[in-house]
C-alpha cells in the first residue's frame, strides 16, 4: 500500500530536501503540501517548485486547503513550519484521521502534553522527531551515556542565521536525554558566584543544570556540542550535518513507521 504524505513548509530547507525524496520512494506517495498563505508560489506545482518538472499537485494556501484539495488525503503530514503553527496542525490533522509528523523544533513540555492527549482521543499515532539524522540521534544517546559518569556538561549548538528558535528543538532534546542520565543530579554544581559582565554568556541553565549556548552564523547548517568536564580529562562529542541528505534516511523512515503508529512517539531513536 502507497502511503500518502503532505509536507507543511514545502518551500523551507527540509521541505525542498523532503520532497524529492519521497517522490523517489515506491512507497510513498506526495499528494500535496504548503507554505505561507501570502507566499507568490500558492497554486504553483510542487514539482515544478522544489524538483524541476511536474507532478500535477498543486501548492495549497493552508491546511485547510491541502486537505479539502489534495486528490485522496493524505496518510501523513510532514511537518515543517513553526512550532504554534505545527500544533495547531496536527490537532486538526489528527481530528480528520491524519497522522502527524512533526520535525519543527521549539515544542516545549506543554506541547508535547496537549499533543498526546489529542493522538490518545483520536486513537491514533503521531511523532516529534528533534532530528532527522542517524547520526545526530547517536550523538544524543552517547551524551546520555556519558551523562551518568560526569559531573559537568555544557551544550553548544550552531545554526545557520535564517534559525528563529533558540536554543535548538536538538539541543533540548540532548538536554532532557542528559536529565534523565543525571538520575535526579544536578550538573555543574557551583563553585564560585558567577559575575556576568555580559548578560547571558555564560548561556541558559536547564532544571538539570545543564548550560546550553546557541551561535547563529553564516554557513552553518546544524552542528552540535555536548562538552563534558571531568579531573584532569575533557570529553567533547560532536555531530555536524554539512547539508539536508543527512536527514533524508530519518524522514523516510519516520513517515513509513508513523503511518502506522498507535501514540504519541519522540525521537527517531525509537526507530532505530
Amino acid at each position: 500500500m502507497t502511503i500518502k504524505v503532505a509536507i507543511a513548509g514545502i518551500n523551507g530547507k527540509m521541505g525542498r530536501a523532503s520532497a524529492p525524496a519521497i517522490v523517489g520512494d515506491p512507497d510513498l506517495s506526495l499528494v500535496g503540501a504548503f507554505g505561507r498563505s501570502d507566499a507568490a508560489y500558492v497554486g504553483a506545482d510542487i514539482g515544478d517548485l522544489v524538483l524541476g518538472k511536474s507532478l500535477g499537485v498543486k501548492v495549497s494556501r493552508d491546511l485547510e486547503d491541502c486537505l479539502a484539495t489534495t486528490a485522496g488525503k493524505p496518510d501523513v503530514l510532514l511537518e515543517f513550519t513553526v512550532a504554534p503553527s505545527a500544533l495547531e496542525h496536527a490537532r486538526i490533522c489528527l481530528s480528520r484521521g491524519v497522522r502527524p509528523l512533526i520535525g519543527t523544533s521549539g515544542l516545549v513540555a506543554a506541547d508535547f502534553a496537549r499533543l498526546s492527549s489529542w493522538v490518545d482521543e483520536a486513537g491514533l499515532g503521531a511523532m516529534v522527531v528533534p532530528n532527522f539524522s542517524v547520526g545526530a540521534v547517536l550523538m544524543m544517546e552517547f551524551a546520555r551515556q556519558a551523562g551518568k559518569h560526569f559531573g559537568h556538561v555544557e551544550v553548544i549548538e550552531m545554526h545557520g542565521t535564517k534559525k528563529v528558535d533558540a536554543p535548538s528543538g536538538t539541543a533540548m532534546y540532548t538536554t532532557r536525554k542528559l536529565a534523565e542520565a543525571a538520575n535526579g543530579r544536578t550538573y555543574n554544581p557551583r563553585e564560585v558566584q558567577d559575575h556576568e559582565l555580559l548578560a547571558g554568556c555564560r548561556g541558559g541553565v536547564t532544571e538539570s543544570g545543564v548550560r546550553v549556548h546557541s551561535l547563529r552564523l553564516p554557513g552553518l547548517i546544524s552542528h552540535q556540542d555536548v562538552v563534558f568536564g571531568g579531573d584532569g580529562e575533557l570529553l567533547s562529542i560532536r555531530h555536524d550535518s554539512f547539508n539536508t541528505n543527512c536527514f533524508l534516511k530519518g524522514i523516510l523512515m519516520s513517515i513509513k513507521a508513523t503511518h502506522g503508529m498507535k501514540g504519541l512517539t519522540v525521537g527517531l531513536e525509537s526507530l532505530l
